[in-house]
């Protein structure tokens, strides 16, 4: 078998862009020597095509694993799935179920929708949200997913997208016709949004609830009240932030509802499932469209969210996960200021994150990432916390850190770019050549 970068080199050949998913290109941590591929996981250990074993404190499967790798009652459920049949021409009566688990922690919801991505899941809550408004425009803020309703939104100004996660991302094979019917506005700007909702053709306000920087006070109360004002529908992306705090969506801890929210990433611990749960009256819109997928109706899906919902009950997963991801941004702090180097701690708790003042963030992300990975790491400037990310765990992970940290400490630009000799990670989205 090929090693990892062998392999990676040949499907650049084979596949566009080498990944079905931007965030796994070996570019985006290191141009030369990442892994790229795993042959087994366990807890938050990966193992490489050539066995070798590396400690996931990184991005953990990019959001999807808040339980750790493998969890064995998740892969049981599953595996009881396999053996008995995924799908066929009647329905898995899982999906009953799970649509009931998520409307008992939602008391606001009364039904629900399910497919396998979280692209797909953001696309069914827009065009449910414009059936049931019978408006056309939609007012978004955060990354909602590749579908043509969000890349449209670059048609009108190429970077509009640039402050919402990815930047670079290219409209092309997008209708010029959508032009002028996604409009960003930004986190925490209720102002932006109440001068963009005076467009009587706006229906559908669309906001991730918190990826960074918390919403500030009265902002998501603000957001709601032009929601009900304008008689627009308002959708919480929850595909990333869901069961990060609270066992359920973050709006349940800042206590504000919406009309429609999406779920995915953790919901499955690297299952594909997602689910998109709503008022009745405006999930009952999708009756008037059409919405519909084979492979939405699988079984694994299902089973593996219920497994996964019954898990993170029993061993209190989000609120772990919560206070594993204070706990590392605390320790940041203290490392780097032990080492002598100025950084900034944000993220979502349990999606942390830091930076580095006075140095290029691409090249400190570039070294990082190669240190940790000569000293056994997956790792960067994010930590996606997970209940597998023990106090042992952590100890060698900072371990490592302190020694990063305190070679950071005395290096430039200069220096860096000088000690990247395969190149610099990218920082969105770039054709690969």
């Amino acid at each position: 078998m090929s090693t990892g970068p062998e392999l990676w080199d040949k499907a650049k050949t084979l596949i566009p862009g080498g990944s079905m998913l931007l965030s796994k290109r070996a570019e985006m941590y290191l141009p030369a020597g990442w892994p790229a591929y795993f042959s087994r996981t366990k807890g938050c250990t990966v193992w490489d095509l050539d066995d070798k074993p590396y400690l996931d404190v990184g991005l953990m499967g990019v959001g999807t694993n808040i339980l750790g790798y493998s969890h064995p009652k998740v892969d049981e459920a599953v595996m009881g799935t396999v053996k008995s049949g995924n799908l066929s021409t009647l329905n898995a009566p899982e999906e009953v179920y799970l649509a009931e688990a998520l409307i008992a922690l939602h008391p606001w919801a009364g039904m629900a929708r399910f497919t396998r991505s979280g692209g797909e899941a953001c696309a069914v809550a827009v065009r449910i949200a414009r059936a049931a408004s019978g408006k056309d425009k939609v007012a978004f803020c955060g990354y909602h997913g590749w579908h043509d309703w969000y890349l449209s939104a670059n048609l009108g100004e190429d970077d509009s997208l640039d402050g919402h996660l990815l930047p670079g991302l290219e409209p092309n094979g997008v209708p010029r016709a959508l032009r002028g019917s996604s409009i960003p506005f930004r986190f925490n700007d209720l102002a932006g949004l109440t001068s963009i909702m005076s467009d009587d053709e706006v229906g559908v306000i669309y906001l991730e609830v918190q990826r960074s920087d918390p919403p500030a006070p009265g902002f998501l109360e603000g957001v709601r009240a032009l929601a009900t004002k304008h008689g627009a529908v308002l959708v919480f992306d929850e595909c990333t932030s869901g069961f990060r705090r609270p066992l359920g969506g973050m709006h349940l801890h800042y206590g504000v509802d919406p009309d429609i929210a999406t779920f995915g990433k953790t919901l499955g611990n690297g299952y594909a499932i997602n689910a998109i749960i709503g008022r009745t009256e405006i999930m009952q819109a999708a009756q008037n469209t059409f919405i519909s997928s084979t492979f939405w109706t699988e079984r694994i899906g299902p089973t593996a969210a219920l497994a996964t919902l019954a898990a993170m009950t029993q061993e209190d997963a989000p609120a772990r996960v919560h206070q594993i991801g204070v706990n590392v941004q605390q320790r940041w702090q203290e490392t780097a200021t032990a080492a002598g180097l100025d950084i900034t701690v944000g993220g979502l708790p349990a999606l942390a994150n830091y930076t580095v003042t006075g140095l290029d963030p691409l090249l400190v992300k570039t070294y990082v990432t190669g240190r940790l990975l000569d000293q056994g790491f997956l790792g960067g400037l994010s930590v996606y916390a997970s209940i597998a990310h023990t106090d042992a765990v952590l100890d060698q992970y900072f371990e490592a850190v302190a020694i990063v940290m305190g070679e950071l400490a005395h290096l430039d630009d200069a220096a860096l770019v000088a000690l990247l000799p395969g190149g610099v990670a990218q920082g969105g989205f770039a054709r690969l050549t």
